[in-house]
């Protein structure tokens, strides 16, 4: 299940993030598949830009667990920005089914988590009535902060070129981050406008996920609105259903942080429900 660099460790838990990084070079871009042993599956669903390996070290922490882990690249992702630009959200649906209903043939339960993008999509895939077991949704934006002004101004600009580059804030702007060395550094600008039509549906659709949740968010995140987490977290319908802040983090935080409590948070979320 997993190559000699783990295995050498205790835990996924006690690896250092950069060396896995360094490892598992030949595989950004790859989906990745881990088998389990408990019966349990999870669905690990990536960001918008990004690739699975972003969820890649929270796969093989569940694996250990005994959880059978898959993570699929979406449709555009992991090659080069311009494969991105006349993909619809409704194509990382389709991805995103595809791989559960696969996990579903063979498993009971199957739990679903993504981070940002991937966090709409299981949104909108539980909402959907798919037999999902439970749900964590990371850094999942409800609204994004001057949303309306920003579509307004993708739709503009998109008039005069193609590309965007990506902003980031001071003090996450770190190029070494692996969240920034494993995305697209550039985006299509088509491409932002579908990630806001994805938002307009989670925002009609929320209502109905009534599946166990788990809403998981940084208080440092520059890309949502105030007040994201709550809105999100009262617009739910689950019975079962807990929210955490992650602090000091990037608004994708999974990949680079360090706090392993979260990963177990995470493991212990899907134990419980």
């Amino acid at each position: 299940m997993v190559n000699q660099f783990y295995k050498k460790a205790k835990s996924i838990l006690f690896a250092d993030p950069e060396e896995l990084y360094k490892e598992d070079h030949a595989v950004l871009g790859q989906p990745f598949y881990f088998p389990g042993t408990n019966g349990k599956a999870v669905l690990l669903i990536h960001g918008w830009t990004s690739v699975p390996y972003e969820l890649r070290r929270l796969g093989m922490f569940l694996n250990e667990k005994g959880y059978t882990v898959m993570a699929p690249v979406l449709k555009g992702h992991g090659t080069h920005p311009k494969n991105l630009k006349d993909v619809k959200w409704e194509e990382w649906l389709m991805d995103v089914e595809k791989a559960f209903f696969e996990l579903k043939e063979k498993h009971n339960e199957v739990y679903v988590a993504g981070t940002s993008m991937g966090a709409s999509l299981a949104a909108v895939l539980a909402a959907r009535g798919a037999d999902v077991a439970g749900v964590v949704l990371m850094a999942m934006p409800h609204t994004v902060r001057r949303e309306r002004a920003a579509t307004w101004l993708a739709r503009f600009a998109s008039l005069f070129k193609t590309y965007q580059k990506k902003y980031y804030p001071p003090g996450f702007g770190n190029s070494e981050f692996i969240t920034r060395r494993i995305s697209y550094q550039i985006y299509p600008i088509q491409s932002v406008l579908e990630i806001f039509r994805l938002g307009r549906t989670v925002r009609q659709e929320l209502s109905r996920v009534t599946q166990p949740c788990l809403v998981m968010q940084s208080t440092s995140d520059h890309i949502v609105a105030p007040g994201n987490l709550e809105k999100i977290f009262s617009e739910i319908n689950s019975k079962i259903k807990r929210k955490k802040y992650i602090h000091k983090a990037y608004h994708t935080f999974i990949s680079d942080i360090k706090n392993e409590h979260v990963f177990s948070d995470i493991f212990n979320f899907f134990e419980e429900n």
